[in-house]
């Protein structure tokens, strides 16, 4: 149990622990985690979750999309944040074209889990061929984490990186496919940039905790790119983002107050929703 409604959990953050949280309406704080240093800040900060996101290919690795990250990439840097970690729990990505079919999934899977040190995968899209990954994978003990909305591997087929479910069928549909995750296994849900009102229907629905990036504050957690937190990416700053950075002067206390915001709801904010 947390001693406030702003405390961290004590014990280390499991996938059951994660539904806990969302059954007791405590939420999840998650962030994006590249190095062993930064996952140390982080994890001593009191993130529940690290995310070795394939938005490395961008942040770290200068690329316009993350289309070309590999799953060499995620293993090193996932290696690189597990030893940075004692208390958030592990997720991973899997990068664009890695989990085409469920064979090659299960190796990639493979790899993140027992080569890296995650704790659970995640995956993009709610196609039936995504699905049948899910799966295919829950049935062998992966623990996976879905992600509707925004999906930035389908950056090309999207004409570009757009907010999702404004129209009523779309709305209707991404219902229908976080149901149909749920179905296939999923123990969680990512939301990115969907509108807000859509995301509280969606966690609402839901069994399985949901994790919004641009997609309102009734979602069961938030996660953002550390990068972003700290207002170090370059270009134009993305709505859903805020530098805590600027407003705390270190970066161990920008992530403490990111951390304290989400779980007191005052992040994201109106002017960071959809």
């Amino acid at each position: 149990m947390y001693a406030t409604a702003t405390a961290p959990p004590a014990k280390s953050v499991t996938v059951p622990g994660l539904k806990r949280m969302k059954n007791e309406a405590m939420p999840i704080v998650a962030l994006t985690a590249y190095d062993a240093s930064f996952a140390h800040v982080l994890d001593s900060a009191g993130v529940d979750v690290l995310l070795v996101g394939d938005s490395l290919g961008m942040v770290i690795q200068g690329h316009a999309s993350t289309l070309p990250t590999s799953v060499d990439d995620i293993v090193y840097h996932c290696r690189a944040v597990r030893r940075g970690t004692s208390r958030a729990l592990l997720m991973a990505d899997m990068p664009f074209l890695s989990y085409a079919t469920p064979a090659i999934a299960l190796e990639t899977a493979k790899r993140l889990l027992v080569d890296a040190g995650a704790s659970m995968v995640k995956l993009e899209g709610g196609q039936d061929c995504v699905l049948d990954v899910i799966r295919f994978l829950t049935e062998r003990e992966v623990p996976v984490c879905a992600h509707l909305g925004l999906t930035p591997q389908s950056v090309l087929r999207m004409g570009g990186f757009k907010v999702q479910g404004r129209e009523e069928l779309a709305q209707q549909r991404m219902l229908e496919q976080a149901h149909a995750a749920v179905a296939a296994g999923a123990e969680a849900l990512v939301l990115e940039c969907v509108p807000a009102a859509l995301a509280k229907t969606i966690t609402a629905a839901l069994p399985i905790p949901t994790i919004g990036i641009g997609a309102g504050v009734d979602c069961d957690g938030q996660i953002l790119v550390s990068y972003d937190l700290l207002g170090i990416t370059p270009g134009k700053r993305i709505r859903f983002t805020k530098d805590f950075l600027i407003e705390t002067g270190s970066v161990a206390a920008a992530v403490t107050r990111y951390a304290h915001d989400v779980r007191a709801r005052i992040f994201p904010a109106i002017e960071h929703s959809f």
